[in-house]
């Protein structure tokens, strides 16, 4: 028994190489088909391929090889594409009893020689989803959500709400539709419903759901502004081939209100130069004020000192001119010479 449990981990070596590679884990709705890659080394291009349902080779029940023409062909179907270097199985109409491990094998042969193998884990879910979550457009454009629900919401009613505020909710009729001058909703009973906004808004941006039953499933709507007329008319503008010259633009003709906007700071240049000459005025007259309103007696006192120092240099030259002629009378009497 233990010859045989080493025997088994080595013949699975193999698998551990990467000889075949896909998914890990699935997650898809009820009543969904899937295709499950599985991509395998060059060597291998010849082989046969297979996909089972199991978690190990030994108990792995086979569902399709390439080989053999399936029985449940509608269901389960494979296809190898040698050039590409991976064969792809197809699985249709799933349901949760679907869910499970499976596996991509090529089947090497020889008592020696393991498979070489990859698996993958597919779970079958029932509520909603949604191909893109985030929708995007200009206003005054159109965008369509496509929203996917499981089989077992086939014939609930399909809603489109804004979020946040359920009494918003556009709600289909029996025949799986609603439309009016902004909104479209159709419903193909099997599996999906779309959504399209018409004439799109600047207000209609914000979160959305799509609801089928109980289900619900979130959607964001963003809306761009329109382009301006002269945005377009300068985009479409193209400078013509080979010219390097730039253009200057021709200048502006003086119109009224630049001349009277002109006039509007000459005036103010005018008072403010004014208003200085007056304050200069004004310091002038003070310190002139000031230097009169200086004390009288001693400006008398300045004066009668100038005054007597006048009167002083007066009287010098008198007694000088009377020391001369008493000289010079000396000087007659000397010399004997009349006066």
């Amino acid at each position: 028994m233990l010859q045989l449990f080493i025997f088994s981990l080595f013949t699975w070596i193999p698998a551990f190489l990467c000889g075949v590679t896909t998914v890990k884990d699935v997650a898809v709705l009820e009543g969904r088909s899937l295709k499950i890659p599985c991509h395998y080394e060059p060597q291998y291009a010849g082989y046969v391929k297979y996909w089972c349902q199991g978690r190990t080779r030994e108990f792995c029940t086979s569902l399709a090889r390439t080989d053999e023409t399936s029985e449940a062909k509608d269901k389960i179907s494979i296809f190898d594409d040698p050039v590409q270097l991976v064969f792809t199985v197809t699985l249709n109409g799933l349901k949760e009893a679907d869910s499970g491990w499976y596996m991509c094998g090529v089947e090497i042969g020889g008592f020696w020689n393991a498979d070489a193998v990859a698996f993958t884990n597919i779970k079958v879910i029932h509520g909603m989803s949604t191909l893109n979550s985030q929708l995007s457009g200009e206003e005054g454009s159109r965008v369509t959500a496509e929203c996917l629900y499981s089989e077992r919401y086939r014939d609930s009613v399909k809603k489109w709400c804004r979020s946040g505020d359920w009494s918003s909710c556009l709600v289909t009729d029996s025949e799986g539709i609603y439309e009016d001058t902004s909104v479209a909703i159709s419903d193909d009973r099997t599996g999906a419903f779309t959504v399209t906004l018409k004439k799109l808004q600047m207000r209609d941006g914000g979160w959305y759901w799509c609801s089928a039953g109980q289900q619900k499933i979130a959607v964001q709507v963003s809306v761009t502004p329109r382009p301006t007329t002269t945005a377009v008319a300068a985009a479409s503008v193209t400078p013509t081939p080979g010219s390097s010259v730039a253009h200057l633009p021709p200048p502006k003709a003086i119109s009224k209100e630049s001349w009277n906007s002109y006039g509007h700071i000459l005036e103010s240049l005018t008072v403010c130069s004014a208003l200085i000459a007056l304050v200069g005025l004004v310091i002038l007259g003070r310190k002139m004020w000031k230097i009169r309103k200086q004390d009288p007696m001693r400006r008398r006192a300045e004066m009668k000192a100038s005054y007597n120092g006048y009167s002083n240099d007066v009287c010098d030259l008198q007694d000088s001119a009377v020391v001369l002629l008493n000289k010079d009378s000396q000087d007659t009497h000397t010399h004997g010479v009349p006066v």
